[in-house]
Order: structure tokens, then sequence, then C-alpha cells
């Protein structure tokens, strides 16, 4: 059993930005089977809700999205209480109508990367002995509706018209796109670009997590303009500029989420029937 000082309902992976502003938090160190989360959580209250926040990068961003350890991190955020997750993240544009300073919520995703442990049940041992069975779990429709919902109310609240649904492709990063790759995700109707949101997803849905991508905008991608490409410099410009925007709708969405213990949607029913093999925090 989890203390209550430890625990939170929501969890948001992000950087610092989104909460080193909050009064009276609390920073906690999490250990799991898969070794250790991206850094310590740290727990604050927002419109009511106990919120656990975990830089996915790690706070000093030292960890490429290729290393980040993806399981650990939902798993750690499970293990504290939580059961729905808003994992805000930077991309690129693949059209040109989604430039910089646009908000997408993702409603489907595409997984082209390489190299990331992406499941729980892959039948290897764990530390302990236990050893969870291969599942397959379905992941058609891969976000929360609630909470996608919640999101794109919280960013109209805000007078920043969202675009409601898309296609996320994911890449192994952490370099950027060629312009090559850049026109084939474009000329297959993908929304943006970015280098996270997978496993990310996949594993809280593996967990019975809710989970909701918000994604910013901070370029056109390398496909989609004719100058020198994209570079780490325009995207942490960018993105500096309009995180105040994106933390007042995260915090908005937030209070908009219902109770965790009211949850039926898709995300409460990915294991329905299944022997898991072991038991989720």
């Amino acid at each position: 059993m989890v203390e209550t000082s430890r625990q939170a309902d929501i969890g948001v992976i992000g950087g610092s930005g989104f909460y080193t502003f909050l009064d009276d938090v609390t920073e906690i160190t999490v250990e799991t089977p898969y070794g250790a989360p991206s850094d310590s959580l740290v727990l604050g209250d927002i419109e009511g809700r106990r919120v656990a926040f975990l830089p996915r990068h790690g706070r000093k961003h030292h960890l490429p999205p290729h290393r980040i350890n993806y399981r650990a991190n939902l798993w750690a955020l499970r293990s504290l209480g939580v059961r729905q997750v808003f994992g805000p993240c930077a991309v690129g544009g693949l059209q040109p109508e989604y430039g910089p300073g646009t908000l997408l919520i993702p409603d489907q995703l595409v997984d082209r990367t390489k190299a990331r442990t992406q499941t729980y049940f892959d039948g290897e041992p764990l530390p302990d002995g236990r050893i969870p069975n291969v599942v397959h779990t379905t992941f058609a429709d891969p976000y929360c509706p609630v909470g996608r919902k919640a999101a794109v109310e919280a960013a109209r609240g805000r007078d920043w018209e969202p675009v409601d649904g898309g296609t996320m492709c994911v890449i192994e990063g952490p370099r950027f796109s060629t312009r090559a790759e850049s026109r084939w995700h474009a000329a297959q109707g993908w929304s943006v670009v970015g280098m996270t949101g997978h496993p990310e997803a996949v594993l809280a849905r593996e967990l019975g997590l809710c989970y909701t991508s918000l994604t910013l905008v901070t370029d056109l991608d390398a496909g989609v303009e004719t100058g020198e490409g994209v570079t780490h410099t325009e995207v942490l410009k960018v993105f500096g500029e309009n995180v105040g925007r994106l933390r007042e709708v995260l915090f908005d969405a937030v209070g908009k989420l219902p109770e965790s213990s009211t949850r039926d949607c898709l995300c409460t029913h990915a294991h329905d029937g299944w022997d898991l093999g072991i038991e989720l925090p």
C-alpha cells in the first residue's frame, strides 16, 4: 500500500516547466522492477487533484528519446496510484497548415521506432522471479477518448483552437528526419512527427492507464519546407514561447478529468479476460 503522501491520481510526463512554479510540492524517488525512472517524481495539487509530474528526459534533459526508460516511467506512475496520464510533447508539423504554435490532440499513432522495449508482457522473468505472460494488447485506438475530450475543451476555453484528431508519427531519433523521410511521412497523410510518443502510449495501455497526448508543433518538418531543415535551437525557441499556454491548457484539462474510480473507457478494458501472469501495482 502506497502512503497517502506519496499518492497521486493523475500523471503528467513532461518537462520541469510544468511544475516548478507550484507551491508545496513533494519530491519522491520511486523504484520499479524495470529500473529507475527518468528522474524523481514531483507531487503537487492542481484544480483539487493530486498530480505526479515526471520529467521525461530527466530534469537536466540528459536522456535522448531512445534511451528513456519508458517502462519504468509508466510503472512508477501507476505504483503511486495514477490512472490517468497526460503526455505533452514537442513535434514537427507534417502538413503546411500545421505550423509552429499549432496545438494538435492526436487520435492515432504510427510507430517508426526501431529498438525500444515496448511491452511488459514479453515472458521474460522479472528480478523477483515473477514471469509475465505473453499478452497481445488491443491498441486500435491508442489514446483515451475521455482525456482527449478534456484536452480539446481546455484548449478552447483558453482561446487556443486545437486540431482535434490527427496521426502522430514517432521516429527513433535523436536525429531529425531527412527530407525524403519527411516527404514520405507527409504523403501518408500523417499530421505530426515526434520522438517520444511511443512506446509511452502502448505501455500506458498495458497498465490500464488512460493516456492522452498533447502535441505542440514547434517547426515544419524538413520535407514540408525548403530551408535548412529543423534545428534543435528552433524547437527549443518555439516551445519556450508556448510552454506557458500549454501549461494553462494542461492544468485546465486536469480539472476536467473524471474521478479515476468512475472510469469506464476503452483504456480500462484492454485486458479483460486475460491472465497477465503478474499483478500490476
